[in-house]
Formats: structure tokens, C-alpha cells, sequence
């Protein structure tokens, strides 16, 4: 399978999203923490996972968008 320009500008734009999105999550669910917020340790420990796993996905992500742009790009 051959990937083409926009195929790098759609996981461009999923990287952006990603990287907005759960940061954001990230940043909020670190605030709830902080302000002692009263949840089971499961709660904040598949949260945690989640955060992390998409942060990854994310960077796979940015890198075929990476790749692809940069090989397209050459001509």
C-alpha cells in the first residue's frame, strides 16, 4: 500500500488532535488529583493507562504522518 500526501496530512491532523486532546485530559485529570478528588485507585490507574496509550498511538501517528509527508514531498 501505497500512502499519498493527504493520507500524511489526515495523520497530521489525528497527531494534532491527539496531542490536544489528551494532554488536556491529562492536565485535568492531574488537577482533579490534586484537589483530592474521591475515586477508587482503579479510576486513576486506567485513566493513566488510557493517557498513555493514546500518547503513544499519537506518536506513531506523527510519525507516518512524517514519513509520508517527507517522502512525498521528494517527488
Amino acid at each position: 500500500m501505497r500512502l499519498e500526501r493527504r493520507d500524511g496530512w489526515f495523520f497530521a491532523a489525528v497527531t494534532v488532535w491527539g496531542v490536544f486532546s489528551w494532554t488536556m485530559f491529562a492536565r485535568n485529570l492531574g488537577a482533579a488529583y490534586a484537589a483530592g478528588e474521591d475515586r477508587p485507585t482503579g479510576y486513576w490507574v486506567a485513566h493513566t493507562v488510557l493517557i498513555v496509550v493514546n500518547l503513544v498511538l499519537t506518536a506513531f501517528f506523527a510519525r507516518y504522518a512524517w514519513r509520508t509527508l517527507r517522502g512525498t514531498s521528494r517527488g
